[in-house]
């Protein structure tokens, strides 16, 4: 059936809420509530062409997967499309008059470099999304300056012929010792989102884990890799119903994932205020509307009520290695070894859920200082957070660590229009970054980076008094 704009206009309320998507009319009112994002993220383009927000955010698989085919209406006329009134530029997004080309990816030098660029040209709701921090973002920053307080303390005459990055993450090998993070809706910094990633994973010999969130399914995202050896773990959020993360978790068995990552330091989502004003600018005209940027919006399923015993629960669907990330302190490290996990994760959510939350470096020098029994255990451990220099992650790996993870400067390095390109060439530089430290630090490969190649006196003066075991 073939409908005008004018009866698509229509259907613009709760009680009947379409959307127009490539042309497509789909009747999703049933679906408001179930929308992981909430209901008024749909609402907002009822009786509406629906396109533009959609692409942002999902690839077209995701109708069949979340809508009856008896959603499926009919088309709208082609002919009408002139008619389609494009939404309002957020504040704050270049127009495209005065958007710039980006810089020749030649000339890009270090990952400082890519979130320059990225803040020019990224639309203001995905720059917000992706660079906020909680509150004064004072952790945020704080973990990019735990790196800066700690020094090198190079060995010279080591005769360094060449050096060796690689290492094994839960019995994988990768060409360096740096996974790709899991970033929701990478769509938003480029078309391709997280089947570029992987791409350049496969070609760098990366691991990558996909965030939950994801804007490509997992199973888009294991046909993007370049070939089957290569490692995609799949992270995980608990969602309040907890039937829908069964079915995800299967789904990503089904799919060839190589481990389950649950992420638990964001229960809730901290109050990324930068992302909350520009949905305020955005929605103005609403009298009720209130602060909940895009990250409240995706991780609006996220369930609070979870435990340790949920690793139980894991267990009984997969046998695959399961990695707590979000470990913010030595003696919940101490507690997930002893429930058995293949890995942890150092992280605080990238400063984004609890302001002063202390860095992962921090959590590093506590697991050094008052367990120092997990660093020699089988269980992996791994950090991220405020990583953008060779030398942070030689830093982190002197210290004990496994291998970083690094998520705001992949999604930097693929906007502007970069791509898969782009993300491979941030790669080139970070591993350079590594490669010379390593000459400089006069070792030829990752095992023979040890805790005193670094100076921590300065970060140690930050370290609590108050661990209990």
């Amino acid at each position: 059936m073939v409908f005008t704009w004018a009866e698509l206009q229509q259907h613009n309320t709760r009680q009947s809420c379409w959307v127009a998507i490539h042309g497509a009319v789909y009747d999703v009112t049933d679906f408001l509530d179930s929308h992981p994002g909430g209901s008024r993220v749909i609402l907002r383009w009822a009786g509406k062409d629906a396109t533009e927000d959609f692409d942002s955010v999902h690839s077209l698989d995701v109708l069949t997967e979340a809508l009856p085919e008896t959603a499926l209406q009919g088309h709208v006329d082609p002919a009408e499309l002139t008619l389609v009134k494009k939404p309002e530029n957020l504040a704050g997004t270049p127009s495209e008059s005065e958007r710039k080309d980006p810089p020749p990816l030649g000339t890009m030098l270090n990952l400082n470099d890519f979130e320059e660029v990225a803040k020019q040209h990224l639309p203001a709701n995905a720059w917000a999304y992706y660079s906020s921090g909680a509150d004064d973002e004072i952790s945020k920053r704080n973990n990019r300056r735990a790196y800066q307080k700690v020094a090198l303390r190079p060995r010279i005459l080591k005769k360094v012929l060449s050096v060796d990055t690689a290492t094994s993450i839960l019995g994988h090998s990768v060409s360096l010792p740096v996974y790709m993070s899991p970033v929701g809706i990478a769509k938003l910094a480029h078309p391709e989102g997280e089947c570029a990633f992987a791409r350049a994973a496969g070609k760098e010999g990366l691991a990558q884990v996909l965030a939950n969130g994801s804007s490509m399914s997992i199973e888009q995202v294991r046909q993007a890799r370049t070939s089957e050896d290569q490692p995609l773990f799949f992270q995980l959020y608990v969602n309040k119903d907890i039937n829908k993360s069964k079915d995800m978790v299967k789904r990503a068995v089904e799919a060839g994932a190589r481990g389950i990552w649950i992420t638990v330091d964001s229960p809730v989502v901290g109050k990324r205020e930068m992302d909350e004003r520009l949905n305020l600018a955005v929605t103005a005209h609403d009298s009720d509307a209130h602060g909940q940027g895009v990250a409240k919006i995706m991780a609006s399923s996220i369930s609070p009520f979870i435990d340790w015993d949920i690793l139980s629960w894991i267990r009984e669907l997969t046998d695959l290695p399961v990695v707590v990330k979000g470990i913010q302190c030595v003696e919940d490290a101490v507690l997930a070894y002893e429930h058995g996990v293949q890995g942890i994760v150092l992280s605080n959510h990238g400063g984004r859920s609890q302001d002063t939350a202390q860095s992962p470096l921090l959590t590093l020098l506590e697991i050094r200082k008052f367990a120092p029994f997990l660093l020699d255990a089988k269980m992996q451990i791994f950090i991220d957070g405020g990583i953008r220099r060779g030398t942070d992650v030689l830093k982190a790996i002197a210290l004990g660590a496994t291998a970083v993870g690094l998520g705001r400067p992949f999604l930097f390095s693929m906007s502007a229009g970069y791509g898969e390109a782009g993300v491979r060439r941030m790669l080139e530089i970070l591993r350079q970054e590594v490669e010379m430290n390593m000459v400089l630090l006069g070792v030829t490969n990752l095992k023979q980076l040890r805790p005193e190649m670094v100076n921590t006196s300065r970060l140690e003066r930050d370290m609590v008094g108050s661990v209990k075991l």
